[in-house]
């Protein structure tokens, strides 16, 4: 939707609702004092740190969630061991004789 010939007309202060040009052009004085730096993409390096932030937020990480994974990975390591454990004894000659038909 393009702003009305009343809007775009201008003239004096800007008031909130009225048009105030295009985007970058927003009519106020350019600001001083303001230094821009910048670095061609092709000089940047775009992978630095990343090995050594890698290991230390995975430490960071593991750490503070360790609780929340590894109590119920033992207590399935445990439940998977003595189902083992009883299989392997029901399907053995005294599980079979105790258990059996």
């Amino acid at each position: 939707m393009r702003p009305s010939q009343i809007l775009r007309s201008g003239g004096g202060e800007k008031k909130p609702g009225q048009y105030i040009g295009p985007w970058g052009a927003l009519g106020s004085a350019p600001q001083k004092g303001i230094i821009h730096y910048g670095l061609s993409h092709n000089r940047q390096n775009p992978l630095a740190g990343t090995v050594q932030a890698g290991i230390f937020n995975t430490f960071r990480r593991t750490r503070n969630q360790i609780l929340f994974w590894s109590i119920p990975m033992l207590v399935a390591y445990e439940t998977m061991e003595w189902a083992i454990e009883r299989n392997d004894y029901l399907n053995s000659k005294p599980g079979r004789a105790e258990y059996g038909e």
